[in-house]
């Protein structure tokens, strides 16, 4: 079975895989230093709970990694996954332009992922991109093993960055 006949299983990276909390504290700030909270993501420990699940599904699926860390990441991002023993996969970025909040780029990215492919699963701990995945007919599951700070959620939604 060639992969492209697989079903995609598409996880999110920060506060689902990645534990970015230690990098939390540079959205706080004001200006938000994106550079620093950015420039800290290889730093980032796994989270155990979204790492079996990637391994779990990955038996069955083809993953795919949709992060909403700007295109300008991929090299820490990719060694990253890497060296975590993460199973291999596309990882989809963010162009580093769009500010356009995470419910929106995601759900236009999983939309055409679907017109081609069986997405089996989608995990992710963002409950608004979670929800308007589910509205949209999307299998998902909510990363909840990760504490997410109000800072981070803005982030995510109103300041489309990450």
């Amino acid at each position: 079975m060639t992969n492209s006949s697989r079903p995609l299983a598409v996880f999110d990276l920060d506060g689902t895989l990645a534990d970015s909390a230690h990098r939390q504290r540079f959205l706080e700030r004001r200006p938000r230093d994106w550079d620093a909270f950015f420039a800290a993501a290889p730093d980032d420990p796994p989270l155990a709970e979204g790492v079996a699940l990637a391994l779990e599904h990955a038996q069955e699926c083809e993953i795919l990694y949709l992060t909403g860390r700007p295109e300008r990441c991929r090299g820490d991002t990719e060694a990253w996954i890497a060296a975590q023993g993460l199973p291999e996969g596309r990882v989809r970025m963010r162009r580093n332009d769009d500010r356009r909040p995470a419910r929106r780029t995601k759900l236009e990215i999983l939309r055409a992922l679907a017109r081609g492919r069986d997405i089996r699963v989608f995990v992710d701990d963002d409950e608004l991109v979670c929800v308007d995945a589910e509205r949209a007919g999307f299998t998902v599951v909510r990363a909840r093993w990760a504490a997410t700070s109000a800072a981070m959620k803005v982030a995510q939604e109103r300041d489309g960055r990450t």
